[in-house]
């Protein structure tokens, strides 16, 4: 079965706008890998990051000394093995 770019467009937008984002790097990872990269980490910024700094910002206390942080890091890395 062959879609049309309209009808394949159209598809797609029927899909979770979590599964659209998802398919969406998916298929420009295809194309271009660098630029894919690009457009996840620049939406991970606007969003992830940028919502836990301004968690952080409103709330001193929620910071993670760096050494606890790399001991997590520590423990679930040697779990894995």
């Amino acid at each position: 079965m062959s879609l049309s770019e309209s009808d394949f467009y159209e598809a797609g937008l029927s899909l979770p706008p979590d599964v659209r984002k998802h398919v969406a790097l998916r298929l420009l990872e295809s194309v271009d890998p660098d630029e894919a990269f690009g457009v996840a980490s620049e939406s991970w910024l606007r969003t992830e990051a940028a919502a836990a700094y301004d968690a952080l910002k409103a709330d001193p206390s929620r910071a993670v000394p760096a050494g606890d942080v790399r001991a997590r890091f520590e423990e679930k890395w040697a779990a894995r093995s």
